[in-house]
């Protein structure tokens, strides 16, 4: 009697605990930074940053990586380049330090990956060094965006090393070779500026119909990997890319310089969770594999994270948390501007993070899909073992009972998929370069809504013979 009354106790607490976070288990990454994200895509900066000072979540260490890139993002929008390379630097430092853990995968294993620290996407550590370098470089800090400048080739080695498919996936980032080129070439160092332009052109050649990740190869990239090789004497070099571009080159003065104004266009997607449902399958050689309703999918069991048992026997349907994106609709969809000299010049997209978002998640899906499902799989076993137990246990079977109920309705509300991203990153990245008059340009930019509306805006630069960035954010 008294271990029924126990077993009963343990099952309206255990229903007690679903009911109160239920609800809150369900809410995405997005959804309980709202107050925050909304605050930054209309521009109220100073209330974006008081949203991240409140925000639990982001407060918590799992999370540490994405507060300080969000702190940074702020900061430079707000035009405080100074704090906001502060707190990129120690997201940096924690990078570099790395986040991986035995401790930490022992939660994911027994959590769920949400509950683990935030590592950032492959594409969101490139962005570190594209912000870092603008912000060192309105500084004035010339060598210090060197060596980010340097820091983008190391990082494009690194994320080379992970892949050995070298075609077939995010082995390299063709926009941060672009950077790394403008910034040499602000330096006037035009044979590593070449290197930088010429292994951007050679990302873009290797990917089918010259197309790197929604990114087709730019007529500027083109121009700029001519007039490097033609600045250092490759004639061998300008003459391969003249046949390859089919364009004669011909260089061009600008003796009051010029502005490389990169037009960061809309807001990064978001992550949801999709739940999907699987079938553990044993094979007749004793092999464990998961296969989706439609028998599309195979991907096998991660013996790495479990060896298996008896449990496992009675585990058939799996319904599965994981994530996807969500893009958000561009509101400008084109831009120009017109220069002092009276040009008008058209921006080229450079990078689309919408595409990389998505692409880079689903060539990782077979992976990571094969570590939650094992995950799911064992924890799914423990439940039917504990059920098991308190049939066959003459006395203790109630408490069994529970403790199955229990750990059942803990599975359930702790399985959730990892939403978390870097949400305040823009959608696309476009550039031009615009030949400036000596004094002060007051440079027009043309904007085109998704409905046709034009709007105009200005900006105003003050020419000093060199070349010189200006970053342009719609928030949108």
């Amino acid at each position: 009697m008294i271990y029924q009354r126990g077993a009963a106790y343990i099952l309206r607490t255990s229903a007690l605990v679903v009911l109160m976070f239920f609800a809150f288990s369900c809410a995405t990454y997005h959804d309980r930074i709202t107050a925050y994200y909304q605050s930054v895509s209309t521009g109220d900066l100073a209330q974006a940053d008081k949203a991240l000072e409140k925000n639990a979540l982001l407060k918590k260490p799992r999370n540490k990586l994405l507060y300080l890139m969000e702190k940074g993002r702020v900061a430079h929008l707000n035009g405080d380049y100074t704090n906001s390379n502060k707190y990129f630097n120690e997201a940096d430092l924690l990078v570099e330090i790395g986040l991986k853990s035995t401790s930490d995968a022992v939660v994911g294993a027994v959590l769920n990956p949400m509950s683990q620290n935030y590592k950032g996407e492959d594409f969101e550590i490139f962005m570190l060094h594209y912000y870092k370098a603008l912000n060192y470089l309105y500084l004035g800090q010339t060598q210090e965006a060197l060596v980010e400048a340097r820091r983008i080739t190391l990082q494009n080695q690194s994320q080379g090393d992970k892949f050995n498919e070298k075609n077939s996936r995010y082995t390299k980032d063709a926009f941060s070779l672009i950077l790394q080129g403008l910034i040499y070439e602000q330096d006037n160092d035009y044979n590593n500026a070449f290197i930088a332009y010429r292994n951007a052109v050679e990302v873009f050649q290797s990917s089918e119909d010259h197309v790197y990740y929604g990114v087709a190869l730019p007529e500027n990239l083109k121009y700029d990997v001519m007039r490097m090789a033609s600045k250092v004497g490759f004639v061998s070099e300008l003459q391969k890319f003249e046949k390859q571009f089919n364009s004669s080159f011909k260089d061009y003065e600008a003796p009051a310089g010029e502005l490389v104004v990169f037009w960061e266009n809309g807001i990064a997607p978001v992550k949801i969770q999709k739940d999907l449902v699987f079938t553990l399958v044993k094979g007749s050689n004793g092999s464990l594999f998961f296969t989706d309703v439609a028998g599309g999918l195979v991907i096998p069991f991660d013996f790495s994270i479990g060896g298996g048992g008896s449990g496992l026997d009675a585990v058939h349907s799996l319904r599965v948390a994981y994530p996807d994106y969500v893009s958000r609709p561009l509101f400008y969809n084109s831009a120009q501007i017109t220069g002092a000299t009276g040009g008008t010049f058209k921006f080229e997209k450079v990078e689309d993070i919408n595409q990389l978002a998505v692409q880079t998640l689903n060539e990782r899906f077979a992976k990571e899909m094969g570590v939650v499902l094992t995950r799911l799989a064992i924890k799914k076993g423990a439940e039917y073992a504990l059920s098991s137990s308190a049939k066959s246990s003459d006395g203790n079977n109630a408490v069994l009972e529970g403790l199955g109920i229990g750990m059942q309705l803990y599975n359930m509300i702790s399985e959730k998929a990892d939403t978390r991203n870097w949400q305040t990153l823009p959608s696309q990245i476009n550039y031009v370069r615009v030949p400036l008059q000596p004094g002060i340009n007051e440079i027009e930019i043309d904007l085109t809504q998704a409905n046709g509306q034009k709007v105009k805006d200005q900006i105003k630069i003050e020419a000093n013979g060199k070349l010189q960035f200006y970053n342009y954010s719609t928030l949108k």
